[in-house]
């Protein structure tokens, strides 16, 4: 599927665990933004959490490695700046999770490349925010990272918006991979992407990319 999506015109995919990475490595040779979900009993962040859990992304083999941005403490205690500069080790991008504005800022003082609306709408502070929140789009573009649209894409026309308030790029998940049928879903999935594509081409963004 990962691969239906490029050869439609994706730019890159997001893929949970490293052992889907390695597979998807096998199959394509696209960016691909690597995380880890793993729930940590009595700390809230899940998105690669850890400095482990970095290390399993990286040693999988990708370019960019996402991670719970926000305050919320994490399980090994470690903080933004050791994430970050964990996966700069590693010779991967850091790209920030946020769920605030707040959240975005301080990751890229602590050397984030990329600042992205993930985590909005999934924490205390943010429950019940609409989606996309391209307000938070906003904020995280005055920071001077590549920024990313993530969460709530459901249409083309919500991804040519993200890309009006100055998201960079936009990363799509269930409006490409959702309820798939489980004979060639890979058909599905270079339809869907394909539509993104277009409707990001013909709404004269460039080099706008999901």
């Amino acid at each position: 599927m990962c691969a239906a999506a490029i050869d439609a015109g994706a730019a890159g995919v997001r893929v949970e665990s490293a052992a889907h990475v390695k597979a998807v490595r096998a199959s394509i040779s696209a960016p691909i933004i690597g995380i880890v979900k793993r729930a940590y009993a009595g700390f809230e962040p899940y998105i690669t959490p850890t400095l482990a859990d970095v290390r399993d992304v990286l040693a999988a083999g990708v370019e960019i490695v996402a991670f719970d941005a926000t305050r919320r403490p994490r399980p090994d205690g470690s903080t933004t700046e050791a994430i970050v500069a964990a996966i700069w080790g590693g010779g991967a991008l850091a790209m920030a999770d946020c769920a605030l504005g707040e959240d975005g800022r301080r990751a890229r003082d602590n050397g984030a490349n990329i600042l992205a609306t993930t985590l909005c709408g999934y924490t205390e502070r943010t429950r019940g925010a609409q989606l996309p929140s391209y307000e938070l789009v906003r904020e995280l573009a005055t920071f001077g990272a590549f920024t990313i649209c993530e969460g709530g894409i459901a249409t083309p026309e919500e991804g040519r918006a993200a890309l009006a308030a100055g998201a960079d790029a936009i990363v799509v998940g269930a409006a490409i991979t959702g309820s798939l049928p489980e004979c060639k879903p890979e058909r599905i999935v270079a339809e869907r992407a394909r539509t993104f594509v277009a409707a990001l081409g013909a709404s004269g963004a460039g080099s706008a990319r999901i």
